[in-house]
């Protein structure tokens, strides 16, 4: 079935990434949106990717529209960075690193 918010592992992390590169009063409008094609690939269920995708969706869906939106898009980066080198890790990258800039 066909998602208008995009349909995916990869794919919808990219997508709610691409939100959190905008200012943070921006950044909220429509994340969530992608959170419903966000799929946990089988090779990830009960894992740190597992949980950790578990956190994303959280903070994102437990976020309030003006209240607190800089504290709450710096958690939501950290989640992010966090996932993503959970994922690398758990594909056999052995020292993944986020970087000194990004």
């Amino acid at each position: 079935m066909a998602n208008s918010f995009g349909h995916g592992f990869i794919t919808s992390i990219m997508l709610i990434a691409k939100h959190f590169a905008f200012p943070p009063e921006q950044a909220w409008f429509g994340a969530a949106d992608h959170l419903e094609g966000l799929v946990v690939p089988d090779q990830f269920k009960d894992t740190e990717v597992d949980q950790l995708v578990t956190v994303l969706r959280k903070k994102v869906i437990w976020h309030q529209p003006g209240t607190m939106d800089k504290e709450d898009a710096h958690d939501v980066i950290v989640a992010l960075n966090n996932l993503v080198l959970a994922i690398d890790r758990a594909l056999g990258i052995k020292d993944p690193d986020i970087g000194t800039y990004h």
